[in-house]
């Protein structure tokens, strides 16, 4: 296992590797994205990281790019060599496949709407967990 020197990194990519992301193209997703850093050369400003479940299975496949927070759902290997070259080489995030972008909290960002598209709550999830304890 490599140890990364991470100074001087512009972004980070972390890329959904859980099961339903892995149904979806995840390891071709993950591989498309690496290719393409290397291929602009942007092996020095942007670290990629492969995840297990980020909680958003009806976005398969999901990359997330920080600092700015994007949340890309629906991610093909053509649309991750899009990002890398637009988000990451030019800083153009690719609001149209974006689900989320931080704004000092996460917003939904293609209808500006407050709330995800589908799903539940997580302070609900925790109340229900909680009262079933109880």
């Amino acid at each position: 296992m490599a140890t990364w020197d991470l100074r001087g990194m512009k972004h980070h990519v972390l890329i959904c590797n859980g099961g339903t992301c892995l149904r979806h193209g995840g390891d071709d997703v993950t591989t498309a994205v690496r290719e393409e850093i290397a291929r602009l050369g942007l092996d020095d400003a942007v670290h990629t990281t492969r995840t297990r479940c980020n909680g958003r299975c009806q976005d398969a496949c999901v990359m997330i790019v920080y600092p700015q927070g994007v949340w890309y759902r629906q991610i093909t290997p053509e649309r991750a060599k899009e990002v890398v070259r637009a988000h990451l080489g030019e800083g153009v995030p690719m609001r149209e496949w974006a689900t989320y972008e931080y704004e000092g909290e996460l917003v939904l960002t293609p209808a500006g709407e407050r709330e995800a598209p589908s799903g539940k709550r997580k302070t609900e999830n925790g109340k229900r967990n909680m009262l079933r304890k109880e």
